[in-house]
């Protein structure tokens, strides 16, 4: 069963990660796909690991941290696809270097915190609420937040930038749930992406040790993939989360259980 069939999305920080999981997922899921993202040959690659199975997906440069460009995102949608149905506000960064202390981060530091990981993902919800009133109503939003928006855990400012998110879906959730709109979130905690990595290092498989590394941080022993993180936002973005709204699912290997 394809739970996403004929729906209009929009997934932001497409070109690698949960984000270009998300991607694939979606589109296999009968998703028509629009990736906004920075780094246009990165989108370009998810573009085209969608394409190769059959699916339909286009990409458009996106500075989630400039809302005019959220904005762009969401007409292109709309002018491409006829409609959103959901918008996935995906993109974020990690602190600028693992291990970084709370007086360390200069300005610069939060400010990009911030812009990407909580404005990107308010203007991400601002322009999809705005089109889907347009449309008469209805709507789903999934947000990518983290584990590090609820606990101490991932270095201060970003749990700052992230707790912003976390917040924003709960508070919003309430006040247009009776539009039909509903907004969740996602929460990872230690996650096999390329946080900490540099670009050109991005997509190398991690190793054995990292693998091993990563996992210790949880209970389970084992950290999450990018496709776990994706199957939980199909779930929320799809009709089999109908009544359920303002919730955070983590997918943290119960890193919050304890």
């Amino acid at each position: 069963m394809k739970l996403l069939e004929g729906k209009s999305c929009v997934i932001t920080g497409g070109g690698s990660g949960v984000g270009r999981a998300a991607a694939i997922l979606f589109a296999q899921h009968g998703a028509k796909v629009l990736i906004g993202d920075v780094r246009d040959a990165w989108a370009s690659d998810t573009i085209d690991l969608v394409r190769a199975e059959g699916g339909t997906a286009a990409a458009v440069h996106c500075d989630v941290s400039q809302e005019a460009d959220v904005e762009a995102l969401v007409a292109e949608a709309v002018s491409s696809y006829g409609r959103l149905d959901v918008m996935y506000n995906n993109a974020g960064i990690g602190t600028p270097k693992l291990g970084l202390k709370f007086l360390d981060h200069t300005q610069e530091d939060w400010d990009r915190l911030l812009g990407i990981n909580l404005m990107g993902m308010v203007y991400g919800c601002k322009h999809a609420i705005v089109q889907f009133r347009a449309q008469g109503g209805g709507g789903v939003i999934v947000n990518t937040g983290s584990v590090a928006g609820m606990i101490g855990f991932g270095g201060v400012p970003y749990g700052v930038s992230k707790a912003g998110g976390i917040l924003l879906t709960k508070s919003l959730a309430i006040e247009v749930a009776r539009e039909g709109i509903r907004i969740n979130a996602i929460a990872p905690a230690s996650l096999l992406t390329n946080f900490g990595r540099d670009e050109a290092d991005a997509f190398t498989p991690r190793s054995d040790a990292e693998i091993e590394m990563w996992g210790s941080v949880v209970p389970t022993q084992k950290a999450s993939t990018p496709e776990e993180c994706a199957n939980a936002a199909l779930f929320l973005a799809s009709d089999m989360s109908t009544n359920t709204t303002g919730a955070i699912i983590p997918v943290d290997g119960g890193h919050l259980a304890r």
